[in-house]
C-alpha cells in the first residue's frame, strides 16, 4: 500500500497514523474472518445478540474494539489527502467534518459489504441473517447525517444566487450573517425540543423491536442532535472563513467540473 498524497494536516503524523490503518485494518479482517467461518461452518461465531451486548463475548468485543480503531485511524489518514474535486480546506472547523465525511465513505462501502455476507449467506450457504437489513439501515442513517456535514462544509447544499449577486459587497456579508443566525436557531430549537426524548431513548437503551433488536433509536436519535450542532459550527467556520474573500459571481458554467469531463474522455479513450 504506497502512500502517494501530500498531507494536507497532520504533517509528521501522516506516517504513523498510516501504519497504524493497516496494522487495524488487518486485526479488523482476520477477526471478522474468524468470526464468520465460525458462523457458517462451525455453528458458532457471530450471534444475533452478542454485537448489542459484545461485553458478553470476548472476540466480538475485541473484532469491535479493532474496528473502532480501523475506522477512525482510516478516517483520520483519508482526510489527510485533497480530493480532486474538493475545496481547499480554510476554516477552523473544517478538518473535523472532512474526518467525519472519511467516515461516512467508508461507512458507505460497509453497507455494500454487509448486504454481500447477506447474498452469499442466503444463496450459497442458505443460512440467512436476521441482521444484515437493519444493519445496512443502521449504518445508513450515520452515513446520511455525515453526508449532510460534509455537504456543508464543501459548500455543496443548493443555493440560489439570483438575487444574492445582485447586492454589494457587504449586503452580501450581513445576508451571510443572517443565514448563519438562522442555522444556529434552527439549531437551538432542534436540541430544545429533542433533548429530553434524546435522553429517555439513551437511558432506556431503545430498541427497534425486532428479531435482532439492535438499538436504532437509542443511537440515531441523539445523533442528529449532535451532528446538526456540528453543521452548525461549521456553517459559522464557513463565514469565518469566506468573510475576507473577494465577491463571487456565479452562472450556470459553474455547475461544469472541467476535472470530472477530463476524466470521463481519458476513460472513453482508454
Amino acid at each position: 500500500m504506497k502512500d502517494r498524497g501530500e498531507s494536507v494536516w497532520l504533517g509528521p503524523l501522516r506516517q504513523p497514523m498510516r501504519k497504524l490503518m493497516i496494522a487495524s485494518i488487518i486485526a479488523t479482517g482476520a477477526l471478522a474472518l474468524f468470526l464468520i467461518a465460525g458462523t457458517l461452518f462451525f455453528g458458532t461465531g457471530i450471534g444475533l445478540k452478542q454485537f448489542l451486548s459484545p461485553g458478553e463475548t470476548t472476540s466480538v468485543a475485541i473484532t469491535m474494539i479493532a474496528g473502532t480503531i480501523a475506522l477512525l485511524s482510516a478516517s483520520i489518514y483519508l482526510s489527510d489527502t485533497r480530493g480532486m474535486i474538493e475545496s481547499k480546506s480554510e476554516g477552523f472547523f473544517d478538518v473535523v467534518s472532512l474526518i467525519c465525511s472519511r467516515l461516512s465513505m467508508i461507512a458507505t462501502a460497509l453497507i455494500v459489504l454487509v448486504m454481500f455476507y447477506e447474498v452469499v449467506s442466503r444463496y450459497v450457504f442458505t443460512k440467512p441473517t436476521l441482521w444484515a437489513n437493519e444493519l445496512s439501515l443502521w449504518i445508513a442513517g450515520f452515513v446520511f447525517l455525515l453526508a449532510g456535514l460534509y455537504a456543508m462544509q464543501q459548500r455543496s447544499h443548493i443555493r440560489i444566487y439570483v438575487v444574492y449577486d445582485l447586492f454589494p459587497r457587504w449586503l452580501q456579508k450581513l445576508s451571510d450573517v443572517v443565514s448563519v443566525l438562522l442555522i444556529w436557531a434552527f439549531t437551538f430549537m432542534l436540541i430544545w425540543g429533542g433533548y429530553n426524548e434524546s435522553r429517555d431513548k439513551i437511558l432506556r437503551w431503545e430498541t427497534f423491536g425486532t428479531a435482532w433488536d439492535p438499538p436504532i433509536p437509542a443511537t440515531i436519535k441523539p445523533a442528529i442532535l449532535f451532528i446538526i450542532l456540528l453543521v452548525a459550527i461549521q456553517a459559522l467556520s464557513n463565514l469565518i472563513a469566506d468573510w475576507n474573500k473577494m465577491p463571487e459571481h456565479h452562472s450556470p458554467m459553474d455547475e461544469i467540473d472541467e476535472s470530472e469531463i477530463e476524466i470521463i474522455r481519458r476513460s472513453i479513450k482508454d
